[in-house]
């Protein structure tokens, strides 16, 4: 049967080759982006337009279009009050029976009217050029059909010079939500369908520069860069700077710096080719960066030197306008990756727009760049009726690789290209990646999706945990001869879902240990949360969608409103190009240079010397300019006082010397802190003995019930104070639910922890003490916890110890292990002498710095999309809240919220965490670590929180008493 142009297996009709993206020319264009005409059909058939034999009425000359809707472009209809968007993971939302695709096929009519520009050139050719749509498109201009495409992230041109007029021209363009090519873009993103990107028309003149191909190599021997620009039209290369004027195939040798993404030395040239007798011709700028991509000794090399990714993946994501980005967006979007130290970007799972690249090139991040393809869908049916191993579907493949490669293989950035993501294997990525070769020998090939590594350059892998990574380090894993030779990346890992992720730390380690282990993307930069009048931001489900995935679409370094997240400001911190260490009794720091190609020039070293957490001395230390790799030792001055019984501590900071093109002179790039003394808590004297007055207990300014327990503390109400074992479970507690075995918080559920009983099994009042003895169990279960609660005053201070004795054999590990507490009307004002500013748990602490720091509680809490355990701040040595100070000497873990722990168990979104009249405090001497279940391993071991004989004590009093 013959399929319909959307159904069949073709990438399109009617376009012009692919050719090299530029971003600046002399000869005019026309920017058709702002406000279309719409009209949204429910199928794909002529009946669904209904205007005609064929639906092509809307695209003739004099077609009365008034009564359509309007929608910008670029933009997705589906994001403007027409239809609904839908989320999946690896799921397609409709019946897989490739290549075929829903009658129920939602389209778009779009229509614009323009008018050339004044000036418009009468001659050469124009050339109509669509960035972006999804997911299939065909296009008529002034009523000529032009043609169709299909691939929804990569470039389409037409030839539309004779049919242009100077007034009133009408684009037409049909956009079908599905068709053939959504089964090659199964990508865990929001299906959003419409014009995207930018639609532009070029003037083409006479001699107009086609396709062109920039090689610019640097020899690190030498110093040295030779340039040569291929061009199917003949012109000249001009770069006044080096004084280069060559032709096009001509190359040139000359010393040069080279580009690197810690140095992004570009140098402006002029790509010029000449019209004929009556002019024309066009002069394009080019930005040049020399550097040469290498497999040498089985790694990674540019320049000559290894490199170490400390990279993320990026969707394009915007929460209010889906993929379509503007150039602020992007801008904003490396910047603050610079800040925080990545180096490297994965364009997951497509091309980005091509604005992104030339960004990363001004600014310096290394790319994988990464063709518009995945399969992952037919994984559920053992890859059966795959496409990429259907020799039908190979013109398809192959006509994604080449609009990749031809669209972005001018970028010093991008270093590898990627054949796709989660496709499985087939002769269709072969074919691919033997025409990526043939065409660009210049960079590395790059799949995960085959263990065999026959068509890469790099044994890629997701979520491999940390012990495996570490026998592929050590080269101990096997496999093919050929895998072993090459280079290890973690494509994605740290997988940044909700709160977390943890172990970044243990995986840093590791890829600065094996020389084989050259870092990895964590996965992935934003939270993917649409702007949602009821939930403040949706997630998969939230539209009615008939197959969706969740939340699983909101795990990014980023919140959707592009805050940074904690896991981002940990992420910073674990990557630190420069490591400090040292020991602040003994005053010397240890400088180690992690840079790849920099040297340190560019950084000033600061120390400050805290005492009791408040910097009392500052200064500027002495650093040579080490170069990569290298390392010194550097004495710090004399300590500029010593406090008696205080907790003192060295801060060293690496920040930048001067502004930069990323960040501000000042902007800190690395830091440590180094211990000299540690404080001491004046023990609380006892004493004061406990007295019943009928059905109350006082303790010195502490009142109890019968049972022994807190009523309240020098006047100040405190209510339901008790041990606490249950925390509203993290995406990465709540684990991946296509594994068979239970998630840790299906566990802790299964037991009953978050539903505990509290028994009071007596209340002895000593000559010195109140002491409590309790049992907390779940029902239907014979494990428990016994609790013992003693309670000492010196008659102004309030003293709680408590001891924790696990009953029965355990077989999971506790959430938390601490006290929490309420105290109604308080205002919310909080101090504290511990880890900050941010959240942090045992496996995300590294960033966490000692000091003294103040806040609200609503700044307290991390505003993950869905809500669940957040907000710990740990290594508390004093906190005061609302006039109420604790004391205490075991470094314990602080929450504040204005909602217990069950509200927030409870909510599935922001808004239905809703303020109550109390501040729940939580003072915990354990908590379970974070970990990557939600994709990736667990926590590590050594962060797992294990029912154990545990003890504990708290001082309370009250501020300005």
């Amino acid at each position: 049967m013959d399929l319909p142009l959307h159904e069949d297996l073709s990438p399109g009709t009617g376009t012009l080759p692919p050719r090299a993206w530029y971003a600046e020319s002399d000869a005019p264009s026309l920017s058709l982006n702002g406000t279309w005409r719409f009209r949204l059909s429910p199928t794909a058939g002529p009946e669904g337009g209904g205007d005609g034999e064929g639906g092509d009425g809307f695209a003739r000359d004099g077609y009365d279009h008034s009564a359509w809707d309007e929608v910008t472009v670029p933009g997705h209809w589906v994001l403007q009050g027409h239809g609904a968007p839908q989320y999946t993971n690896t799921l397609y939302p409709f019946p897989v029976d490739p290549p075929r695709v829903p009658d129920a096929n939602p389209t778009g009519d779009h229509l614009r009217t323009f008018d050339l520009p004044a000036g418009w050139p009468a001659s050469g050719g124009a050339t109509l050029r669509f960035d972006g749509v999804e997911s299939f498109a065909r296009v008529w201009l002034n009523g000529t059909e032009l043609g169709s495409f299909k691939g929804s992230r990569l470039p389409h041109e037409f030839a539309v010079g004779e049919l242009l007029r100077p007034e009133g021209n009408v684009l037409a363009v049909r956009v079908h939500q599905w068709s053939s090519g959504s089964y090659l873009e199964d990508q865990d993103q929001w299906w959003l369908p419409g014009i995207f990107r930018d639609v532009t028309l070029l003037h083409r003149p006479e001699g107009a520069l086609g396709d062109h191909f920039v090689h610019a190599t640097y020899d690190h021997r030498t110093g040295t860069g030779t340039l040569r620009v291929d061009s199917g039209t003949p012109g000249r290369v001009t770069l006044g700077e080096l004084g280069v004027d060559i032709a096009t195939g001509e190359s040139v040798t000359v010393p040069v710096q080279p580009w690197t993404a810690e140095t992004p030395r570009l140098y402006d040239a002029v790509l010029a080719t000449r019209g004929g007798r009556e002019g024309g011709g066009e002069r394009v700028a080019l930005r040049v960066g020399f550097r040469t991509v290498a497999l040498e000794d089985g790694l990674i090399k540019v320049n000559g030197r290894p490199l170490l990714l400390r990279g993320v993946n990026r969707h394009e994501f915007h929460p209010e306008t889906g993929r379509a980005l503007d150039a602020e967006t992007m801008r904003a979007d490396v910047l603050l990756m610079k800040r925080h130290n990545i180096n490297a970007v994965r364009t997951s799972h497509y091309p980005p727009h091509p604005a992104f690249l030339d960004l990363c090139d001004e600014l310096g991040l290394w790319v994988v760049d990464e063709c518009d393809l995945e399969t992952h869908g037919f994984h559920a049916f053992g890859w059966r009726a795959n496409p990429v191993d259907d020799d039908r579907w190979t013109p398809a493949l192959l006509d994604r690789a080449a609009r990749m490669v031809e669209r972005d293989k001018n970028h010093a950035s991008v270093i590898m290209w990627s054949l796709g993501n989660e496709c499985g294997t087939g002769r269709g990525l072969t074919a691919m990646a033997e025409w990526i070769r043939s065409r660009d020998d210049s960079r590395l090939l790059h799949y995960e999706g085959d263990p065999s590594c026959a068509d890469t350059d790099v044994y890629s892998r997701m979520y491999a945990d940390h012990a495996e990574v570490e026998s592929i380090g050590r080269r101990e894993d096997g496999g093919p001869e050929r895998r072993a030779r090459l280079p290890f990346v973690l494509c994605e890992y740290a997988h940044a879902m909700g709160n977390g992720p943890g172990g970044l730390s243990e995986y840093q380690r590791l890829f600065e240990t094996y020389e084989r282990l050259q870092g990895g993307f964590v996965w992935e930069w934003i939270d993917h949360g649409l702007a949602h009048p009821a939930h403040e931001y949706a997630y998969g489900g939230d539209f009615g969608e008939e197959v969706h995935d969740g939340n699983f679409v909101c795990d990014g370094l980023v919140l959707p409103d592009r805050a940074p997240s904690p896991g981002l400001t940990e992420y910073k911190k674990v990557i630190e190009p420069v490591r400090v260490e040292g020991g602040g009794r003994e005053g010397t720091v240890r400088i180690t240079n992690l840079y790849d190609f920099t040297d340190l020039s560019h950084l000033a070293f600061t120390w400050s010397y805290e005492v009791d957490g408040v910097s009392v001395a500052e200064g500027v230390l002495t650093v040579p300019p080490l170069g990569p790799g290298e390392q010194t030792e550097v004495r710090l001055p004399p300590v500029p006082t010593r406090g008696r019984d205080a907790e003192t501590q060295w801060t060293v900071r690496a920040v930048l010397a001067e502004d930069t093109a990323w960040a501000a002179r000042g902007h800190v790039v690395a830091w440590a802190q180094l211990p000299v003394e540690l404080g001491m808590i004046q023990p609380v004297p006892g004493g004061t003995p406990p007295v019943r007055d009928g059905r109350r207990i006082t303790l010195g300014p502490a009142a109890f019930d019968s049972r022994g327990t807190l009523l309240s503390f020098g006047g100040l109400e405190v209510r339901d104070l008790r041990l606490d074992v249950w925390r509203a479970p993290t995406d990465n507690d709540n684990g991946m639910p296509w594994r068979p075995e239970p998630s840790v918080a299906a566990r802790w559920r299964a037991i009953g922890l978050d539903r505990v009983h509290h028994r009071v099994d007596a209340v002895d009042l000593g000559d010195d003490a109140l002491t409590v003895r309790t049992r907390v169990a779940p029902a239907a279960s014979d494990l428990g916890l016994r609790v013992t609660y003693r309670w000492t005053s010196n008659g102004i201070k309030l003293r709680l110890a408590v001891s924790v004795a696990p009953d029965g054999d355990w077989p999971v590990p506790l959430p938390r292990l601490g006290v929490r507490f309420g105290l109604p009307g308080a205002a919310g004002r909080v101090r504290w002498f511990g880890g900050g500013p941010g959240e942090a748990y045992p496996d995300t602490r590294a960033a966490s710095m000692l000091g003294r720091w103040e806040s609200d509680v609503d700044a307290m809490q991390t505003p993950y999309v869905r809500p669940q355990e957040n907000g710990a701040r740990p290594g508390i040595r004093w906190a005061e809240i609302d006039g109420l100070r604790i004391d205490t000497d075991h470094e314990p873990w602080l929450t504040v919220r204005r909602w217990t722990t069950e509200q927030l168990d409870a909510a599935a979104h922001r808004p239905d965490l809703v303020a109550g009249d109390t501040v729940w405090v939580n003072l915990d001497s354990g908590l379970h670590g974070i970990g990557t279940g939600s994709c990736g391993p667990g926590v590590l071991p050594e962060h797992e929180l294990h029912a154990r004989v545990s003890d504990f004590a708290y001082t309370f009093s009250l501020t300005g008493r």
